[in-house]
């Protein structure tokens, strides 16, 4: 038996704004891989971690594209829902999205802690779903646990920040090694972290997130990246390959960091002009010194450089603020 695992397609049918390349037609590509992939590869199921959608209801015109296409997979697709593809959030809101309408079609079958089993040459595989939900990544971690139970083999996948490093205080998120000593799942299969990271063994348990098949964002991490899809191989002895997509064009050729650039441009620059006002107001003798002697003392080399109106504007609109920073700090 093989298995085809795929995450966070994401589909949707407008631009991400970094974005050089025309969406629609990159995804369609994408799809049209993994469906002939399934077809050469003979797999016996195609599983995707979550995040199918970008939007619970998205449009339908280029869904209905993308559907048609994945229709011609020659295997069940099976999808554990993620955050994208649920009003706020929400697991109780399934039935009132486009993916639950597609599960009750018939397209899709979802994946819950309700196991689906496959059965080969003596071979019982069992496949489960962690679904996400705004918890799964707090309390005892429980959603990624399971246990094989009556079956030789067991694939789990979920849609939640099951991720190999601490990441700071930015996002929730669970360690593998919290996970590894309680799970008795053969392969753990992790979407909803789109940069994906390198394959984890504990003990002969594999935890496996190859990163989001699209790249929504341009930033250097995902410049360098190259989607990618895993085939597992349940044989006399378990084992995976990952298969990078061959129309994945390089990140240079697709994502655009000029907003990105531009935008942390004007962020520091106006951060090097708030401290400026900062220090100006704090000075001796200014602490009566209206907006408009500011704008002459700070911005009279900058005039020709940015627009002066809108700067005015800009010095006005933040004006109270400094003032009220340096009244605390008085």
């Amino acid at each position: 038996m093989r298995f085809l695992f795929l995450t966070d397609t994401h589909l949707r049918g407008v631009n991400p704004t970094n974005r050089k390349d025309d969406f629609v037609a990159t995804l369609k590509t994408k799809l049209e891989e993994v469906v002939r992939l399934a077809e050469e590869l003979e797999v016996t199921a195609v599983l995707h971690g979550g995040d199918f959608f970008d939007a619970p209801l998205p449009g339908l015109s280029a869904m209905g594209e993308y559907l048609a296409i994945l229709a011609r997979l020659p295997a069940p697709l099976l999808v554990v829902p993620g955050n994208h593809d649920l009003h706020g959030q929400n697991p109780a809101t399934l039935s009132r999205t486009l993916l639950g309408f597609l599960a009750r079609l018939g397209q899709v079958r979802l994946l819950s802690s309700t196991p689906v089993y496959f059965e080969e040459k003596g071979i019982r595989v069992k496949v489960t779903g962690a679904p996400y939900h705004y918890a799964i990544d707090e309390g005892d971690k429980a959603d990624y646990v399971v246990k094989k139970g009556d079956c030789d083999v067991a694939l789990h996948v979920c849609h939640g920040a099951l991720i190999d490093r601490p990441q700071g205080t930015v996002m929730k998120y669970t360690l593998v090694d919290e996970v590894a000593p309680h799970t008795e799942a053969d392969y753990t299969l992790c979407g909803h972290y789109h940069l994906g990271y390198p394959d984890v063994c504990r003990e002969g348990k594999w935890f496996l997130n190859p990163g989001a098949l699209v790249r929504l964002s341009a930033s250097p991490a995902e410049l360098n990246r190259t989607p990618q899809v895993v085939l597992i191989h349940v044989e006399e002895r378990l084992w995976h390959e990952h298969i990078p997509l061959q129309s994945a064009l390089p990140g240079v050729e697709v994502l655009d960091r000029q907003a990105i650039e531009e935008a942390a441009f004007r962020a520091r620059k106006r951060e090097e002009f708030l401290a400026q006002l900062r220090a100006l107001s704090r000075a001796e003798g200014w602490s009566t010194t209206t907006p408009d002697i500011i704008l002459e003392r700070v911005l009279a080399e900058k005039k020709d450089d940015l627009g002066f109106e809108e700067v005015k504007q800009e010095v006005y609109r933040i004006w109270s603020q400094v003032q009220a920073e340096v009244g605390e700090n008085a």
